[in-house]
């Protein structure tokens, strides 16, 4: 949230990075579980992806620093209130529940508005419903997000309160994140009375789902009571049973596609439009609209079965991918924890990202000279890089590499294979 440390609470970062682990072992037994009953909700495809995705939003504030925590920090030195007390559970609680409150407009808001969705629908465009979903994330969504909690700090709510509180509300979505974790998965059911409180695995489907009956609804991070509330509930019916995705698929694993195709087609609708009241308009207005000289007939959208995103890959190349994975996790927790990257933070994001990309077409079945010419460059560079940094770095880190690479020679000696054959 761009708060500075202070002596005594724990960063909400930090909090989350101590879930991780409970987070991939959810994900393995979620998997499993999936595969021992017949029900595997899982592409390793989509996966990897969306993890990429997870991995890159932490890493964002390597590179950019959202206005927020300037903001956040002038009202709780302007607020007229007395800042709340940290002593004693019923402020904890109180400040717990309006934050929720502030996170079911700020997320209706991210569904409702096209500026607010640009950066939400990276959470929405995985066509899987499972635990690795509840890691895909946004990271632009610093930009704007933060506006939807400054009433609280003007209210008096410390900053030490607000981002322990934030950190909860957001392991609570990995269960929905450790909760809103776990109301991304398929094999939990209606849950009788939980379902009129709280978020569940059965109302955050519906959330997630393209249905035309189930559009925009169901923005509750812990409490489900604001949807009633505001009339945005809608149940899961048995007779229309979600499919999973976003109204116009991206078709890409790419995080740079998943990252920009609102914005673009966003500034591609002021640039053409012939109206500068709809050029001003269409940031504000809902995802869906359109300048009505652009309208082009719309694809319906139903409940009927579509056809997923899902190219077909070696399994070299799965197992090269699932590499790249590897390798951007451990970038990514060499620069949140080792002195070694310190002051090149901004580095091992770029490296993740190149490596994000370049696994997103090798899972696109992609390849041209110029592909494995990278493939190679991205080798050397990750190397050289693990051997300025350490031995046991690069003892890691070049087998891996190394590995990631293979799909090269393999499809090399398949295509010689066929040649002579």
């Amino acid at each position: 949230m761009g708060i500075a440390h202070r002596r005594g609470y724990t960063h909400p970062m930090d909090l989350i990075a101590l879930a991780v682990p409970f987070f991939l072992l959810s994900i393995a037994i979620e998997w499993s579980w999936g595969r021992w009953c017949g029900r595997d909700t899982y592409r390793l495809t989509d996966a990897v992806s969306s993890l990429t995705l997870g991995g890159l939003s932490q890493a964002r504030r390597f590179v950019a620093l959202g206005v927020g925590g300037a903001v956040y920090a002038w009202l709780a030195s302007a607020t007229p209130f007395t800042t709340w007390t940290t002593e004693g559970w019923q402020a904890w609680l109180i400040a717990f529940v309006l934050y929720d409150l502030c996170y079911y407009c700020s997320h209706r808001a991210g569904h409702e508005v096209k500026l607010f969705w640009a950066a939400h629908v990276v959470h929405h465009q995985s066509e899987d419903y499972n635990l690795s979903t509840a890691l895909r994330q946004t990271s632009s969504g610093f930009l704007f997000g933060w506006i939807f909690y400054t009433p609280l700090f003007f209210i008096g709510v410390p900053a030490e309160m607000m981002v322990t509180v934030g950190a909860l509300n957001l392991i609570y979505q990995f269960w929905v994140h450790i909760y809103q974790f776990w109301v991304h998965t398929e094999h939990v059911g209606e849950l009788g009375w939980f379902e009129y409180v709280f978020v569940s695995p059965s109302n955050h489907r519906v959330h997630h789902a393209r249905n035309a009956c189930y559009l925009d609804r169901n923005y509750g991070g812990v409490f489900i009571v604001w949807d009633r509330l505001f009339g945005s509930y809608q149940r899961e019916l048995p007779s229309e049973p979600c499919v999973y995705g976003i109204t116009k698929p991206i078709r890409s694993w790419s995080p740079l596609e998943a990252w920009l195709h609102v914005y673009r087609d966003m500034v591609s609708d002021m640039w053409r439009t012939r109206s500068w009241s709809d050029r001003l308009r269409v940031p504000f207005s809902h995802p869906a609209w359109q300048p009505s000289d652009l309208v082009a007939a719309a694809e319906p959208v139903t409940g009927e079965p579509f056809e997923k995103y899902d190219p077909q890959v070696s399994r070299v190349r799965k197992t090269s991918g699932t590499i790249n994975l590897i390798l951007i996790t451990l970038l990514l927790v060499a620069a949140q924890q080792s002195q070694l990257v310190q002051g090149y933070e901004a580095y091992a994001w770029g490296m993740m990202l190149w490596l994000g990309v370049s696994n997103a077409a090798l899972l696109s079945n992609y390849d041209s000279a110029w592909f494995r010419l990278q493939d190679v460059l991205k080798l050397l560079v990750l190397c050289a890089l693990a051997a300025q940094l350490s031995t046991a770095t690069a003892l890691v880190v070049i087998p891996l590499a190394l590995i990631g690479t293979l799909w090269q020679w393999f499809e090399r000696e398949q295509e010689v294979a066929r040649a002579t054959s």
